[in-house]
């Protein structure tokens, strides 16, 4: 579904953000092939409201401060912790690959926040990048942290579309691969939507998020790496689960207890992302874009 007059609005702050710069009316509208007159309404709307002003003269517009304001109010009521973002620093440090923090998003995996690999060839990836859920290790170690029912309507809903040769084609088909995931205790991709990408995801299930963390790269560096990756998402997810009740205890006047393992709540067939039997852990290794 793509409502029109949302798109707009998203693709005149995302040329803003590319330009950097102020652009006319005529600019705008020749750029996107908008009749003038709905620009003109476009661009009268937003700048009555305050979101985009005129920094020089001849009717150039560019976006206001405003845009900045309501994103600090929106981040500071739901921030991410900063034990996330050291989880992400440490394992893009430790093993030299891209880390990536996701959520779910309708029928997608969105990034919440990435750390790039050091290396000039890496996984390329920034905040609110979506991939689908059922095609990627991401999108499976978050769907692993449903009951089967609700998972089965999620991929009763899910657009099959063969993206490589290796693509998952059938809900049966991504039903037995998450359950293959939670008996080895990681997900991993077999470049089912985007060909020499690879990776291992976990899930991260915190109060009140469904997460999932994904180490990703060039399958010439991440071949035979699953279990190590593994291991690292692991060590680093119980140190952030650990530092996040440390928090919440700090901020209760408790002592908050130090949790042996990070709990990782996948399907009701497995509860824990980070070992024997149960280990719900992760999603195969993902050839994610």
């Amino acid at each position: 579904m793509n409502v029109k007059q949302a798109a707009n609005v998203l693709e005149l702050i995302e040329y803003f953000a590319q330009h950097q710069r102020p652009a006319t009316l005529a600019e705008l509208a020749r750029h996107f092939g908008w009749p003038r007159s709905s620009t003109f309404n476009l661009l009268g709307t937003l700048a009555s409201r305050g979101y985009l002003y005129e920094p020089r003269a001849r009717g150039s517009f560019y976006p206001s401060p405003l845009w900045m304001s309501l994103l600090r109010e929106v981040e500071r009521a739901d921030p991410i912790p900063e034990p996330l973002r050291e989880m992400l620093r440490s394992l893009a440090h430790k093993t030299g690959e891209t880390a990536v923090l996701a959520a779910t998003s309708g029928s997608q995996a969105m990034f919440i926040d990435v750390m790039e690999s050091p290396h000039a060839i890496r996984y390329n990836a920034a905040p609110g990048k979506t991939v689908p859920l059922h095609v990627t290790a991401t999108g499976r170690a978050l769907l692993s942290q449903l009951a089967p029912a609700d998972r089965a309507g999620v991929l009763r809903r899910a657009v099959f579309e063969r993206y490589t040769p290796t693509t998952l084609m059938s809900v049966a088909a991504v039903e037995a691969e998450i359950q293959r995931s939670l008996l080895r205790g990681w997900f991993e991709g077999n470049a089912e939507f985007t060909a020499d990408l690879g990776g291992v995801a976990l899930p991260l299930p915190l109060p009140h998020r469904r997460l999932a963390v994904l180490v990703a790269g060039p399958m010439f560096r991440l071949t035979g790496r699953s279990a190590e990756l593994a291991e690292a998402l692991r060590g680093e997810m119980e140190r952030c689960v650990a530092a996040l009740a440390a928090e919440e205890g700090a901020r209760n006047g408790d002592a908050a207890p130090v949790p042996r393992r990070a709990r990782a709540a996948t399907s009701p067939a497995a509860t824990t992302p980070t070992g024997q039997a149960a280990r719900p852990s992760g999603a195969r290794a993902a050839r994610t874009r």
